[in-house]
């Protein structure tokens, strides 16, 4: 599944805000957009969607707060149904 991502840095917390259309906003605990927030967000990103972080990629945007990733994994039915509870 291709996920796009809007990073919002400086969180408290790592969490997913919402999502407008296919977009996810995640909320990481990092400074700044850089390989440290990569990291953070990959991980994050794994434990939300029950996936290894092996599992998921960035394809496009990695120096970016807009992310295209890839997750895999798990079918693209379980993916899409956590997708869905969402707000």
């Amino acid at each position: 599944m291709i996920v796009k991502v809007r990073v919002i840095p400086n969180a408290p917390e790592n969490e997913v805000v919402s999502r407008i259309g296919s977009v996810l906003r995640v909320k990481v605990s990092s400074d700044r957009v850089d390989d440290g927030s990569n990291e953070t967000l990959v991980n994050f990103l794994a434990d939300f969607f029950d996936v290894r972080p092996k599992s998921v990629n960035i394809i496009r945007g990695a120096k970016g707060r807009e992310k295209t990733i890839e997750i895999s994994g798990k079918s693209e039915e379980c993916l899409k149904t956590k997708m869905d509870a969402i707000p």
